[in-house]
């Protein structure tokens, strides 16, 4: 399952929406409605790691310039080595997975976010793909590039401007969990992994163990129904998604039910005895609404 979708937008009336000072000292709630495209398979995750490399791995490494000059006095049993590994088949298809939801749902743009100007062999090799792909089958939706820490600033001072977001593992990994942060945090991030015969649909978050021992459950249930919608989604059923996210939505404007951590407090046993509510709760509310 080597495309993972991650949606990130904004509930209005959600207490833990990113807020800013604009122009005449006024504070602005940016609408934030972002899709990162985050491929799952290669890149860092690859696990092609050594420590202390055999030297086959060593003496070809030594045969490029840049590792006899930086590291070539460094004793074999000093070195720890990670590879980020691209192919063209995976990038080609992640690349493409965002293109057609940019296009299927309206955005106007896609972003490859990596770090081109540095890591020039794979991301180089993802950004010049995007332009080949973007101007032979997707002129009508514009192609951006963005460098990863430069995007991680930008976060916070034009979230509002960014539509799909495509990257490798790392870095996908990192700029989701960066805009979940500013829609609330992981009890509102969503995840889709799609491979060719089976997807899967879960919380970004994943699952919550360290709560699994508290005599009730406090977790926020969203980011598993929004993952669900997701699933909806996949599946053909838009409109049963649609009514789930309109109930989640009223659930959240209103304001009346809300879970520990839309009342910013630490995830302890206690936090129903002083005021949050309940995963089931928070479920029940959302069902009532349906």
């Amino acid at each position: 399952m080597d495309v993972c979708i991650r949606p990130c937008r904004t509930y209005t009336g959600n207490p833990l929406n990113f807020i800013r000072r604009g122009r005449g000292n006024t504070i602005e709630e940016p609408k934030i409605d972002v899709v990162i495209f985050r491929q799952n398979t290669e890149g860092l995750y690859g696990g092609v790691e050594w420590s202390n490399p055999p030297d086959i791995v060593y003496q070809g490494l030594a045969t490029h310039p840049k590792f006899r000059k930086n590291f070539g006095d460094v004793p074999v049993e000093e070195l720890s080595i990670s590879t980020r590994i691209f192919t063209k088949k995976a990038t080609e298809r992640i690349l493409r997975a965002a293109f057609e939801h940019a296009r299927k749902f309206g955005y106007k743009s896609v972003t490859v976010c990596e770090k081109p100007n540095v890591i020039r062999e794979t991301s180089g090799m993802m950004y010049k793909m995007a332009q080949e792909i973007q101007a032979a089958d997707y002129a009508e939706i514009e192609l951006w590039n963005t460098n990863i820490d430069a995007q991680m600033m930008w976060l916070t001072k034009n979230p509002e401007n960014y539509g799909v977001i495509v990257a490798g593992n790392m870095f996908g990994d990192i700029v989701s969990d960066g805009f979940a942060g500013l829609i609330g945090g992981l009890g509102f991030a969503c995840s889709a992994n799609l491979g060719e015969e089976v997807a899967v649909f879960e919380p970004t978050h994943g699952s919550a163990p360290k709560y699994a021992d508290y005599p009730e459950s406090i977790v926020n249930p969203i980011a598993m129904m929004e993952s669900a919608c997701l699933m909806l989604d996949h599946v053909g059923e838009p409109e049963m998604a649609l009514r789930i996210r309109k109930s989640i939505a009223k659930v959240i404007f209103e304001g009346k039910v809300r879970t520990y951590d839309m009342m910013k407090m630490a995830g302890r046993a206690n936090v129903v005895e002083h005021g949050a509510d309940s995963t089931t709760r928070m479920t029940d509310a959302i069902i009532e609404n349906l």
